[in-house]
């Protein structure tokens, strides 16, 4: 448990292409036919409606440097004292990005920087590794970033599911990838005694199912997905998690005021408050214009629902109590409280 960190500014970005799905299924529709796929399928069955592009040849970490440079805007003569990035997507395996972002931004030479690589539960990941640090004392400044791009993996499923040689099996193990979004948001976490807000950040719980590890694999080129079980063994090992939250921070149902989860689809986001009875209208939604957009997911859905934006009004008022729900590959789940 944490009881001295706080959230000082949360800052996104959204890429400028909106890119509809009824748009990559016409190019598909050959492959759809030939594997008796039904067109509409991904918004009819997953959801998903749009998903966002940044502009041809950005890169990861300048995506994450514009996203931390209008962070910083906020809370202007606040110096981090470290950088956590934690996107899925780079362009270079080494340096790390917060490296990048750290000398873009010109940073102190005492800033601590480093990649934190956890599928979808990197941002959570990243707050709870910075949270730590400005809990002991040890540093009284972090920032957490994600920037996500999807343009390059969707390119090249769709190229490769155009090939007459395509099997439905192969079509279905790939759908997921159609369904991904890109992203770009930062948080701003300090320790109390330099505050200017109070929303707290008080822990996180992380339980893993080792033995499903295998069942999502990604590449920058690919991604294969067995739906059916990230499905089933997703939403079993977040009830067990929600178990173990509820017991670490008295959360009940009713008393969260909102959900803010993982965003990949309909079904998971219907199974997972079905599993754990909790009432939908109560979940930020994102994924319908925004897609899958991995570690990204749910510091946008908080962004969002802070800020509100045109498909929904403001869902987070100061002293409203939140819960970070987030389901990873490998197969691991993370819940965190938060009082904003």
């Amino acid at each position: 448990m944490y009881r001295h960190v706080r959230i000082e500014a949360l800052h996104h970005v959204m890429p400028p292409h909106r890119v509809l799905s009824s748009t990559i299924e016409e190019e598909l529709k050959d492959t759809y036919a030939r594997c008796a796929v039904p067109m509409g399928l991904i918004e009819g069955l997953v959801g998903v409606t749009a998903r966002r592009f940044w502009d041809d040849g950005v890169t990861i970490d300048g995506l994450a440097t514009d996203v931390v440079r209008g962070l910083l805007e906020q809370r202007p003569g606040l110096s981090p004292d470290m950088i956590v990035s934690t996107s899925v997507c780079k362009d270079y395996i080494e340096p790390s990005v917060a490296a990048l972002v750290a000398g873009a931004l010109d940073f102190k030479p005492e800033c601590i920087t480093f990649d934190v690589s956890n599928a979808c539960l990197g941002f959570l990941t990243g707050i709870d590794l910075a949270a730590r640090r400005i809990e002991s004392g040890e540093i009284e400044c972090a920032v957490v970033v994600a920037a996500e791009s999807s343009r390059h993996v969707t390119r090249a499923t769709v190229d490769r599911l155009k090939q007459p040689s395509t099997t439905t099996p192969e079509f279905r193990e790939s759908m997921p990838t159609l369904t991904l979004g890109s992203a770009a948001v930062a948080m701003l976490l300090v320790h109390e005694r330099v505050a200017t807000t109070n929303h707290r950040v008080n822990g996180m719980v992380t339980l893993g199912d080792p033995k499903s590890s295998r069942i999502c694999l990604g590449t920058p080129e690919w991604m294969k997905t067995d739906g059916q079980a990230l499905l089933k063994n997703g939403v079993e090992l977040a009830a067990r998690t929600w178990a173990l939250a509820a017991e670490r921070f008295g959360w009940t149902v009713d008393g969260i005021d909102q959900f803010l989860c993982h965003q990949v689809g309909a079904r998971h986001i219907s199974a997972l408050t079905k599993r754990l009875e909790i009432p939908q209208e109560r979940v930020f939604l994102t994924f319908p214009e925004l897609g899958n957009t991995g570690p990204a997911a749910v510091p946008m859905a908080m962004s969002l629902a802070v800020q509100g934006w045109e498909h929904s009004p403001p869902a987070i008022r100061d002293g409203s109590r939140l819960a970070l729900l987030g389901i990873g590959s490998g197969l691991t789940v993370s819940m965190m409280d938060v009082v904003w």
